[in-house]
């Protein structure tokens, strides 16, 4: 099925993905993890009350992961950033108008997001949103020990992710229409198997900031990060394997956002993709409603696939 979206005309939507919470059961694990192997650093540990969370960083935001100590391993909340207050409140108001509740979060909400505001509701998909803005600017310029090029991030966001949606085609009408992400393009083919359909919407730039197909066992398929150097994609693959990192899908390159990735486990159990070379959008001469028929260009194998097979019988 082709999918097709509706954008208000002229009216704000979100700027970027500005944050991703998890819980996750293993808090030490995950700290090596992001920091060992993704190159991200830590901004802080604990917050207001004590939490015990812990947020990471990679670009010049104050914080872009927050890890809370839970059994649900699993994405908490997506946080969305408005380019400012007016726009938060034209996205909340336009959110409020179809019907869905939005809650102002607290100044101490507020605080320990590192942001100015920030409101709260739940897509269509269950999963829980907060939108925010006058995000905090760390007090010094992220260098990471081993991505030592940095990523593409800050006026492009976090990176992406890819959600649950009960609906692609609620999920995909709740996300342009109320909150402003232009489609970018489509995938409908097969994998080993199993029928995939996914949308791609962005909110900036960036090709994607999410995308999603329909229910999944997890609120988050994976998440994104983005290198300045595409020498860091092979880099990275060797610390996952070295570090015992279960590798989903080998090097290879996607026909819509043209990165060159891979994917492999968190500590969590759910994916991430570690890519460069990202394609950008201008919506000015965007094609918008390309299907493209095929997950991968090249590569992206799952590793089982690349084990030595049987030889047959003379």
């Amino acid at each position: 099925m082709t999918a097709t979206a509706t954008v208000p005309a002229l009216q704000p939507g979100v700027s970027q993905l500005g944050y991703l919470v998890f819980e996750v059961s293993d808090l030490a694990a995950w700290e090596a993890f992001a920091t060992g192997v993704l190159g991200m650093v830590v901004a802080r540990r604990g917050g207001p009350g004590s939490d015990n969370s812990l947020a990471l960083r990679h670009d010049g935001h104050a914080q872009r992961i927050v890890l809370r100590p839970g059994p649900a391993d699993d994405l908490a909340v997506l946080g969305w950033e408005a380019a400012d207050s007016a726009a938060l409140d034209a996205i909340s108001a336009r959110l409020t108008a179809a019907g869905v509740t939005v809650t102002p979060g607290s100044a101490a909400d507020a605080a320990e997001r590192r942001v100015q505001r920030l409101v709260r509701f739940t897509d269509a998909g269950g999963i829980p949103c907060e939108l925010v803005c006058g995000a905090e600017l760390a007090s010094e310029p992220f260098v990471s020990p081993i991505v030592r090029g940095g990523f593409v991030a800050d006026e492009l966001g976090l990176g992406h992710a890819v959600i649950s949606a009960r609906s692609q085609a609620e999920s995909l009408d709740f996300y342009t229409r109320l909150l402003g992400f232009r489609l970018s393009d489509q995938i409908v083919t097969n994998i080993h198997g199993y029928a995939v359909d996914i949308v791609f919407l962005h909110a900036n730039r960036r090709h994607h900031s999410i995308a999603f197909g329909n229910a999944q066992r997890r609120r988050v398929h994976h998440f994104m990060l983005e290198a300045r150097d595409m020498d860091e994609v092979g880099l990275a693959f060797d610390r996952a394997v070295k570090a015992g990192v279960p590798i989903m899908q080998t090097i290879g390159r996607h026909p819509n956002d043209r990165m060159l990735s891979f994917y492999a486990k968190t500590p969590s159990g759910f994916q991430f993709e570690f890519g460069w070379g990202g394609r950008e959008v201008d919506d000015a001469t965007w094609p918008q409603g390309t299907v493209y028929d095929r997950i991968s260009d090249w590569g992206h194998h799952p590793p089982q696939f690349l084990a030595p097979r049987p030889k047959e019988p003379r």
